[in-house]
């Protein structure tokens, strides 16, 4: 039987402010835990750069918040440093002094993240029990938490890795897994947060969607060629630009076999596949900006589109930079931190099209009405 919407009185306005309060203090929670994350993901960049990361070969999810203090606990970690291969092979000259340097490094990686956890479940308990958090999110909120549990322990498996013999560095493989993790928790939290202050709906302009949501999935396939290049080292060859080696496509490219190898083990290959996917990011995030040039001034996907041109000419300035320069900790570490930023304007993007005003095909390309 049909009804009528004025059988089902609207809220009453004290409740939607409140509602409203709500959201906001929710998706203020979201957006600092995200950007606590965006300093997660460039520590770890600055950890695997400086070679700290294997400095802490013990896993202490909670008797490892408290660092050493006595001289004899320094030098009991150090001796189980020496023990691996990085410092028979690479740092056989390091002294307690040296190792104290990368450990802390490590340990204050370790410490955000655990900082990261306590961010995150404190406020969730406070708002599921006072009944802040709508009931839509739960399910979400509460596989994201699990997420982040279960990538701490992806982030030991990977660290594992540099303890076998003749490993000086971790498992390429193993650390892209833990930066693929890394993504995909922070995309969760972000959208999320997106989700609670922008109410969306059913998209109206697809073909301008779809290509951000081809932008999005080109970062993030850059980001993970970036991290077969950092887990193979592969920045510290080839350091001229636009030309590798005097040519295009360098020597070597498919010498491995089978052919699959090339593109996770291959330096010649992994290091062109990565400038290859980011100047194809480059090109689509330029594309897609100025179609968002196009919209209305007060359309909220237009600043995020022109952000994302921005942000991805910067990043891929950066990343030449980083190259020439042979990969200085510093730039290497802001390189992966303003690669996130990419990825965060990639998904304001996609989310703020969500809810696109209605088109006739004429402006499916974002010609304003």
């Amino acid at each position: 039987m049909p009804f009528d919407v004025r059988d089902f009185p609207a809220a009453p306005p004290e409740e939607k402010a409140a509602s409203r309060r709500n959201r906001q203090l929710v998706a203020t929670w979201l957006f600092s835990v995200s950007a606590m994350l965006v300093v997660m993901i460039a520590l770890g960049g600055a950890t695997r750069l400086s070679g700290s990361g294997l400095s802490i070969m013990e896993w202490a999810p909670l008797s490892g918040i408290i660092p050493p203090w006595s001289d004899a606990e320094w030098q009991r970690l150090f001796a189980l440093y020496k023990t691996i291969p990085q410092f028979t092979l690479r740092n056989p000259d390091m002294d307690l002094a040296g190792f104290r340097g990368i450990f802390w490094l490590e340990w204050v990686h370790r410490f955000w993240g655990r900082l990261l956890g306590v961010a995150f479940l404190g406020p969730l308990v406070w708002f599921w029990t006072t009944n802040r958090i709508e009931h839509r999110l739960r399910p979400r909120l509460i596989t994201i938490f699990l997420l982040g549990g279960l990538q701490g322990a992806v982030g030991w498996f990977m660290v594992a890795s540099g303890f076998f013999a003749d490993a000086t560095t971790v498992s390429p493989y193993r650390l892209v897994i833990h930066l693929a993790f890394a993504l995909a928790l922070y995309g969760a939290v972000f959208w999320t947060g997106l989700r609670t202050t922008q109410p969306v709906g059913v998209a109206q302009s697809p073909r301008l969607r779809a290509l951000a949501i081809a932008v999005t999935v080109l970062v993030v396939c850059t980001m993970l060629a970036g991290g077969f290049v950092a887990g193979t080292r592969a920045g510290l060859d080839y350091n001229t630009f636009p030309w590798m080696d005097g040519q295009w496509l360098p020597a070597g490219y498919a010498r491995m076999e089978p052919f699959w190898r090339n593109l996770t083990e291959n330096i010649a290959a992994v290091q062109f596949n990565h400038r290859l996917l980011a100047s194809l990011s480059l090109l689509a995030a330029l594309f897609a900006s100025a179609l968002g040039g196009r919209l209305p001034p007060t359309h909220r996907a237009r600043l995020p589109l022109r952000l994302l041109g921005v942000l991805a000419v910067a990043q891929y300035a950066l990343g030449i930079a980083t190259l020439l320069l042979v990969v200085p900790t510093d730039l290497g570490t802001l390189h992966q931190g303003m690669a996130v930023l990419v990825f965060t304007a990639a998904l304001a993007s996609v989310h703020a099209l969500r809810g696109m005003p209605a088109m006739t095909s004429a402006h499916a390309w974002a010609t304003p009405p």
